[in-house]
């Protein structure tokens, strides 16, 4: 069973996917630009901007990931794009959040200002959305392809967890 977990930043994705891959005993595969950048030793933002401008970076993040996801029998894929790259997956889950409340969970995550954070987020999902269209022709923002659509809001990690599982196991 191979799970991918798709949303924006701050959905939930990686608290989600480690969740879900935790409770059933599956390789969690979460492989970010967050990890790139550290490979290469840069600034995260830095590498983002340098990412908007050479989409070989999107093309290894995302070949990467799919190959470390096939790797496994059982795993959960977690990112951005992780429903529409992960052609074999079993099960297909998009997370969604209204922008304050994404902005409010980075801030947590991440501190700063609320008012920064959400110019933050919006300019991201506005750069990611492009930067995917363009490359892969894929609009982010039309989970079409999931087989689960859920509205974080509300809910903790843990009864989002929960309600994959039960798709899982119903399955």
């Amino acid at each position: 069973m191979r799970i991918a977990i798709s949303g924006k930043s701050g959905c939930g994705n990686t608290t989600v996917s480690t969740l879900v891959a935790e409770r059933l005993g599956y390789a969690l595969i979460n492989f970010t630009f967050r990890n790139m950048a550290k490979e290469r030793e840069m600034d995260f933002w830095e590498f983002c901007k340098l990412a908007e401008q050479d989409d070989s970076i999107d093309r290894e993040l995302d070949r990467r990931q799919v190959e470390m996801a096939l790797a496994h029998e059982h795993c959960v894929l977690g990112s951005r794009l992780a429903i529409w790259m992960l052609k074999e997956a079993d099960l297909k889950v998009y997370l969604t959040a209204t922008d304050e409340e994404r902005a409010q969970r980075i801030l947590r995550r991440e501190g700063g200002s609320f008012s920064e954070r959400l110019a933050q987020t919006k300019s991201r999902d506005r750069n990611d959305t492009a930067r995917y269209m363009r490359i892969y022709g894929i609009d982010n923002t039309d989970p079409a392809v999931a087989d689960m659509v859920i509205d974080t809001e509300g809910l903790s990690p843990e009864q989002i967890a929960s309600l994959i599982i039960d798709r899982v196991k119903a399955h």
